[in-house]
């Protein structure tokens, strides 16, 4: 047999096994970060809280119930229902969830913190600060931030952002960010999107997680799910401790994405000690609760990926939730809950004929 084609077979098989482990990984990860979703206790409260004073449009109103419910949720029992509002600020989405009979949800705890592992927020980008800060004021919000503080010179990576962090009406934490000229995505700035001169909530930019270490939140979100890290910063100083309401605040930031939707943010936080683990009896009724759902392929593949490596299940295994979608529910490394979601075979058929 001649050398040069054996060398040349060789070549081709070893780049047919190299693209066909590629395509195996790639087609097992996060496609989109599609929205979050937060358990709320008086659903027409919340939803009147963020259209009017947040800006958000109600798109759409629906109920889970019985076994869906059931084995989604993990919860006990086929009386539990669940109402949803989903909601759109810009291109971004939300879903609030009202759950009705069964277990009682839990308030979120009055002395909880922004270290403590089950703090969640979303950043609500805004045009103008001022204006901003102006309306939710007259709404009477609970403060968390004293006023919006504007992160300085010697934090690089955030230098000039403008944030704000304030509680809806169950204490969910929320914050309101203005990227100046040069930072955050491209589609803050006023010339790169058209909307109305008025517009002052433009869209969610990303959903922050409290986690215990950097590392160990990877091997969910990066290593298990496929999110790009995006880039670090380490914020701290009286800025960054009048934002969050705490004395010596040091927090090691880094920012994750996927193809589409908005990012994903670790809050991993170097001072001060203190934050306390996710509760590990949470259910889904508890109002401290919210998921982060993520579009994906290869769904299967990931559940044994997961359950190999002892991620904590919420659903029991994969669930039908419709005709069209099948999902996991799912906790990271430091308890966060995720939704994964993928169309069924039968939704990709139709849609490629």
């Amino acid at each position: 047999m001649n050398h040069g084609s054996k060398i040349i077979t060789k070549t081709t098989l070893l780049l047919v096994v190299l693209f066909t482990i590629n395509a195996q990984i790639w087609a097992q990860i996060a496609k989109k970060v599609e929205k979050v979703t937060i358990t709320v206790s008086d659903l027409k409260r919340s939803v009147n809280f963020y259209t009017q004073v947040l800006d958000f449009k109600k798109e759409n109103e629906y109920r889970l119930s019985g076994q869906i419910t059931q084995k989604l949720f993990g919860l006990p029992g086929e009386n539990t229902g669940v109402n949803i509002a989903l909601l759109s600020l810009g291109d971004e989405k939300i879903e609030l969830m009202e759950f009705e009979g069964g277990i009682p949800g839990r308030p979120i705890p009055a002395d909880s913190r922004s270290n403590d592992a089950w703090f969640q927020h979303i950043a609500i980008v805004v045009s103008d600060m001022d204006k901003a800060y102006q309306l939710v004021r007259e709404a009477k919000v609970v403060h968390v931030s004293t006023a919006p503080e504007t992160l300085p010179d010697y934090i690089p990576a955030a230098a000039g952002i403008t944030a704000f962090y304030f509680r809806d009406p169950d204490g969910h934490n929320l914050e309101l960010i203005h990227f100046p000229k040069g930072k955050g995505n491209p589609k803050w700035q006023s010339s790169s999107v058209h909307r109305p001169p008025s517009t002052v909530f433009l869209g969610i930019d990303h959903t922050a997680i409290g986690i215990e270490d950097t590392d160990a939140g990877y091997t969910f979100w990066r290593d298990a799910l496929g999110l790009e890290v995006g880039g670090h910063s380490e914020n701290y100083g009286p800025e960054q401790e009048h934002l969050n309401q705490m004395f010596g605040a040091r927090l090691y930031i880094t920012g994750l994405h996927a193809r589409e939707g908005f990012g994903v943010e670790f809050l991993d936080y170097i001072a001060p000690p203190g934050g306390r683990p996710f509760p590990a009896d949470s259910r889904p009724t508890d109002l401290w609760y919210w998921h982060t759902t993520l579009k994906v392929s290869g769904l299967e593949q990931i559940f044994d990926k997961l359950v190999s490596n002892g991620f904590a299940l919420i659903s029991k295994g994969v669930v039908n939730t419709n005709e069209h979608t099948k999902a996991l529910l799912v906790r990271d490394a430091d308890g966060h809950a995720v939704l994964l979601e993928e169309e069924t075979q039968a939704t990709k058929a139709v849609q490629s004929n």
